[in-house]
């Protein structure tokens, strides 16, 4: 008789999933970006008070005790000072003041838009004089314009007619429009950059670095272009 090993016993009791836990590092519930109160675990700050006034270096429960009796918090504004400074102040006052600070340089912020216009070397005249129309709209409402003529196969026998486009092309804009990347081949494309002449592109030219952006948008009306066969 063959011997048939029996399974074990099942546990006594309801059996429960195992737990689940989320992979990944832990959130940080805390979304203050300063320690505050209870949180500055430091023997001792710097002290500054809710009126700049610098109070000098006194121990930590203190000056907790100090914003406490004022109705204010203590936040810490400089955590790898040797003490860290603190400063007494209303806290939601502080973040919405640097909120709507925020705010305001957005606002200020000048956002420098590059419409593109996609050709062929062998594109009909009336279709080049549609897009040349865009190509000044673009540069009226002071905005930048990329045009690219893309050669395929043996159309990149043609680069001399794409120099050409692009000539007459800047003669018929150069009332509204400067050249600011001269046309120049990539692979099998000429790229050509204009710039707006307008006082608008005086206004963006005045922008500092980090307060501008510029944005890339293919203009709808230049996806497509005729082929003369």
């Amino acid at each position: 008789m063959a011997f048939t090993p029996s399974s074990p016993s099942s546990p006594s009791g309801p059996s429960f999933p195992r737990p689940r836990f989320p992979r990944g590092p832990v959130p940080n519930q805390n979304k203050d970006e300063h320690r505050l109160n209870e949180r500055i675990r430091v023997p001792q700050v710097r002290l500054i008070d809710e009126n700049g006034n610098q109070v000098g270096i006194v121990p930590t429960y203190e000056a907790l005790q100090m914003a406490r009796d004022r109705g204010l918090d203590l936040m810490e504004i400089s955590p790898n000072a040797q003490p860290p400074v603190c400063k007494i102040c209303d806290y939601g006052k502080f973040k919405y003041e640097k909120k709507k600070k925020e705010q305001t340089a957005k606002k200020k912020q000048t956002v420098i838009k590059v419409k593109e216009i996609q050709l062929r070397p062998q594109t009909e005249e009336h279709d080049l004089e549609y897009k040349f129309k865009n190509v000044r709209q673009f540069l009226e409402d002071g905005d930048k314009a990329k045009i690219t003529i893309m050669f395929r196969g043996r159309e990149i026998t043609y680069v001399d007619q794409g120099f050409k486009i692009m000539k007459q092309l800047t003669e018929l804009v150069k009332d509204v429009g400067t050249v600011e990347s001269p046309p120049k081949i990539e692979g099998k494309k000429l790229i050509m950059i204009l710039a707006p002449a307008s006082s608008k592109k005086t206004a963006t030219s005045l922008v500092k670095p980090g307060q501008g952006e510029i944005v890339i948008q293919p203009a709808k009306t230049g996806i497509k272009s005729g082929i003369k066969t």
